[in-house]
């Protein structure tokens, strides 16, 4: 059942649905009290200050908790995921694809300017025409053109040592279009 959906019980009181947070809240109260009770009845009243101190202390811990206090504190975090590689950015596509054009730019292409036309036209087939370019090249093949998908094939390596500016260009317009 849901959190805050009470139900009649046989006797007619309404009670809270076991596992609610306000059901929870007072479980937890029920314990706490019995806890200081049997402080307070087996080592006396400075035991059951002491305990009751330290009920509270814990209970506004979990309270802060289960409100999201440790939102935007310095409290503990779970490992962050590390991109692998650098997304495309427009700012440096300038310089990507003059030193993906240029006559030794082999190794860019290889390394920089290929895989970054793959990741642009991955997110557009999947995101146009709901076609994952590395688990359905056929289809990815039969949108990109069969003149241009050896240039972005995921499978094989690019046609030729450097990217020609006509290729590229084109390469785009695909891009653009699809």
């Amino acid at each position: 059942m849901r959190a805050g959906i009470r139900f009649r019980t046989l006797t007619g009181s309404v009670r809270c649905a076991p596992g609610s947070v306000r059901h929870s809240t007072g479980v937890l109260a029920g314990l706490a009290l019995a806890a200081g009770l049997l402080l307070a009845l087996t080592d006396g009243a400075a035991a059951a200050a002491t305990g009751a101190a330290l009920i509270t202390v814990v209970a506004l811990a979990l309270g802060r908790y289960a409100a999201g206090g440790a939102a935007q504190d310095t409290g503990p975090r779970g490992p962050t995921r590390v991109p692998g590689s650098r997304a495309p950015a427009l700012g440096r596509w300038r310089r990507t694809v003059a030193d993906a054009l240029a006559d030794d730019g082999g190794e860019h292409l290889r390394t920089v300017m290929r895989p970054q036309l793959q990741r642009l036209f991955a997110a557009r087939l999947a995101e146009r025409h709901g076609v994952a370019l590395y688990r359905n090249p056929d289809r990815a093949r039969a949108l990109v053109g069969t003149d241009l998908w050896p240039w972005i094939d995921p499978g094989s390596p690019a046609p030729g040592p450097t990217l020609p500016e006509a290729v590229l260009r084109a390469l785009l317009d695909r891009l653009e279009a699809l």
